[in-house]
């Protein structure tokens, strides 16, 4: 109503106008001014509410467009703003287990976390990513879980966020960290693994980290990633050099490791387990410098499926403590690059809002 009163004034405006006009001059400037009172009548309709959108996969109403960052968000705590465990199913849950089968999108090309095993005759997908889908689809499914109840979707890191807003999958199990811009885009599950930002080079290299010694190199992240957003950040602040030449960012992670080994690439910035997991690829290449961010892995899934995201956390509870879960992957995968005594060696301990 408010908008219509508003259409109203400015056609007594109009009316106004036209009764000062006079001339040739007038005749042109009263043309202009019906002209914006014909484009105000017919962009009208799209100031009102738009109502309930089209139904989701969980039959939800769906938020159109890209979210904005949540003022109040900081990055030091945003990966304590999921929400509660449930056992409790709802309308994205009933819409899963009708459809008989788990749309998950993952990598499958990041050894040790998601990747094709070329030893299985069949290519299975491993990881410890790929242990973690099993757990949820066993919980959401219970005793009718099969192998066939879970399909996998690969999803390049720049397209992690629109598989999920776009409903491609229900959910995003690939590496993904936790930040404030993301979460204004998808719902995050609580933490499920806690790394950093490090530095990869060959061992001849002589960098010695996210340092000074990166001057003049020329450095690979991922299009998309939290790493390719720091180092963008910290040439432009000055926290880097400014001869660091940051290269185009590729799709996949993996191709930052390629352009390493071509010679293409001097350095590779990515999250620490990665990282070891790549120098565990490839024994020319090492680890260079500490981490020096703190980053949390969530599972990704849409703004509207809040009883999806409850059933996650509640998942997450079982598989941090359960013998065959969180440990039992972490040892299986992760121990023989990252150590025992790593910060990553323990899941991190959830908060909820």
């Amino acid at each position: 109503m408010r908008a219509r009163g508003d259409f109203f004034r400015r056609l007594s405006g109009v009316r106004r106008l036209r009764a000062s006009l006079r001339g040739w001059g007038g005749v042109g400037a009263m043309a202009l001014v019906c002209v914006l009172a014909v484009a105000f009548v017919l962009l009208l309709p799209l100031t009102q509410s738009r109502g309930e959108a089209g139904a989701d996969l969980g039959g939800q109403r769906t938020v159109q467009g890209t979210q904005a960052r949540a003022p109040e968000c900081d990055e030091s705590t945003v990966q304590n703003q999921s929400p509660s465990p449930s056992d409790a199913d709802g309308t994205t849950i009933d819409a899963i287990k009708a459809r008989g089968v788990l749309k998950v999108g993952i990598d499958q090309n990041s050894y040790r976390w998601g990747y094709r095993n070329p030893n299985s005759s069949s290519g299975d997908l491993e990881g410890f990513d790929i242990d973690l889908v099993t757990a949820i689809a066993k919980n959401i499914f219970g005793g009718s879980y099969t192998a066939n109840s879970v399909q996998f979707l690969a999803i390049p890191t720049n397209q992690r966020i629109p598989a999920v807003q776009d409903k491609q999958v229900d959910m995003v199990v690939r590496t993904m960290t936790i930040t404030c811009d993301r979460a204004g885009q998808v719902a995050f599950s609580a933490p499920y693994f806690l790394t950093g930002q490090q530095v990869l080079a060959p061992k001849a290299s002589t960098i010695t980290g996210y340092d000074g010694s990166l001057a003049g190199k020329r450095v690979c992240s991922a299009s998309g990633s939290t790493a390719n957003d720091r180092l963008t950040d910290d040439k432009a602040s000055g926290k880097l050099p400014s001869s660091v030449k940051i290269l185009p960012p590729v799709a996949n992670q993996l191709d930052c490791l390629v352009e390493l080994q071509l010679g293409q690439a001097d350095a590779v910035v990515t999250d620490g387990a990665l990282a070891a997991s790549q120098a565990a690829q490839d024994p020319t290449v090492e680890l260079k410098g500490t981490t020096f961010t703190n980053e949390y892995y969530g599972v990704a899934m849409n703004k509207d499926a809040t009883d999806l995201v409850r059933r996650v956390n509640r998942t997450l509870e079982t598989y941090r403590t359960s013998p065959d879960g969180w440990r039992a992957s972490y040892t299986k995968w992760l121990l023989p690059t990252l150590g025992k005594d790593s910060e990553s060696a323990d899941p991190p301990t959830p908060h909820y809002t």
